[in-house]
């Protein structure tokens, strides 16, 4: 019964469990990661900027009023034979409405609204980096819970070989031609064994109650988690890493930079109008209240920004350059973790053929040692000796097949492909 259970537990089955891949609790985590979020505000704040920088090519509303008192006032102290001209009161009132219309920026909100998208860009691309880190912690998460389950089926095989002995064990005490002591050495083994899968099944409930936070969701002690299977088109994988799309945004930002500075520079051209009320009014001989406008086109070009382009331009030379440096410095150490992992795998590949021919040899050992201390030739030290020396032959080889499948998704996560 309890063996039963035992495999229940470390199995587990689709029907009452929960089933997992290792893509899927990666999109999972993905999801529930708080940086999700802020993709959204990244986007809603490079839409709000936009639209205001367009609301730039609306008509200009602005009011404004003044009352003065001046000291002096004009007045023409030429005599005129029948005409009087009043002289102007020297307080005086003005309200104003002026509207311009922009008709030619010279291509600046264009080129803002630009930068805004490619801003937007970088910020996203980051978020991107965040997310790739995320996808290796939860990588080694995920396979570190693989390993415990192929320690738990082995410790499962342990056990069977352990009992498997006791019971040869206990029939020669009852026949009296074993010592009791065999048996004991053999039943303290067995409880070695439990405690080792105690030890186990614990560090594997404290990795599963780390993946549930990472997914926002309770991951049940019987869940299947299925072994991945990468590509073998190792070779053949190309570096696609969102870093490299981050500063490939990057410069984008920097060329478009370069774009407004001219557009900076440029003339600029409005349509403008100005309608009041006051006194005087655009007539100044006439010293009372009147409505009055002014409209034409205003044109202006500021060559200040000419005195400076050239360096702004110089400075955003340099930011490119800084960005190529990066580029390539990241290039180089992925380049060489790559060679690193590629070996590792060449390396893990050797030892896993190997570890098939130990195995089988072991094996062999075990079942002519279990045929030998049922027919009392041996003792139960010396068959227990050759359970455990195959034990860790088969230990050896989950810990190396592992490795070989860590080092196979280190490598597709290292070069950015999935």
């Amino acid at each position: 019964m309890k063996k039963w259970l035992f495999i229940f537990l470390i199995t587990g089955t689709k029907v009452f469990g929960q089933s997992f891949t290792l893509e899927k609790i990666n999109e999972l985590a993905k999801q529930n990661f708080p940086l999700i979020k802020q993709q959204d505000l990244v986007n809603q704040t490079r839409d709000i900027s936009v639209e205001n920088l367009q609301k730039n090519f609306l008509p200009q509303f602005k009011l404004s009023g003044q009352a003065t008192y001046q000291s002096a006032v004009t007045e023409l102290k030429i005599p005129i034979q029948g005409v009087h001209i009043e002289t102007l009161n020297k307080d005086q009132y003005k309200v104003l409405a002026d509207v311009n219309q922009l008709i030619y920026d010279g291509g600046v909100i264009k080129q803002q609204k630009e930068i805004q998208q490619l801003n937007a860009d970088v910020q996203q691309q980051q978020i991107e980096v965040e997310f790739h880190q995320l996808r290796d912690r939860i990588n080694q998460l995920y396979l570190s819970v693989l390993y415990l389950d192929e320690q738990l089926k082995q410790s499962g095989l342990v056990k069977e070989n352990i009992q498997t002995g006791i019971k040869s064990i206990e029939a020669q005490v009852n026949n009296g031609v074993a010592f009791k002591s065999n048996l004991n050495l053999l039943k303290a083994q067995l409880l070695q064994t439990d405690q080792r899968t105690t030890e186990l099944l614990a560090t594997r409930k404290g990795l599963l109650e780390t993946i549930g936070l990472f997914i926002n969701q309770p991951v049940n002690e019987r869940a299947v988690f299925e072994k991945p299977i990468p590509g073998n088109t190792i070779d053949t994988l190309t570096i696609q890493r969102p870093e490299l799309q981050l500063y490939s945004a990057q410069q984008k930002l920097y060329s478009e930079q370069n774009k407004l500075i001219d557009a900076k520079n440029s003339p600029k051209a409005s349509l403008f109008f100005q309608g009041g009320y006051g006194r005087p009014g655009l007539n100044f001989l006439e010293n009372k209240f009147d409505f009055f406008y002014t409209t034409g086109i205003l044109f202006n070009w500021s060559l200040g920004g000419l005195y400076t382009s050239k360096k702004e331009k110089a400075q955003v030379q340099i930011n490119n350059r800084m960005v190529d440096v990066q580029k390539d410095l990241f290039l180089l150490n992925t380049n060489a973790q790559l060679k690193q992992q590629g070996s590792e795998i060449d390396k893990m590949q050797q030892l896993v053929s190997q570890d098939d021919a130990i195995i089988d040899l072991r094996n062999k050992v075990t079942e002519a040692a279990k045929a030998q201390l049922e027919n009392g030739v041996i003792t139960a030290n010396d068959y227990l000796q050759q359970v455990n020396a195959e034990d860790q032959a088969r230990q050896t080889k989950i810990t190396h097949e592992l490795q070989l499948l860590q080092a196979k998704i280190n490598y597709q996560t290292i070069s950015g492909n999935k």
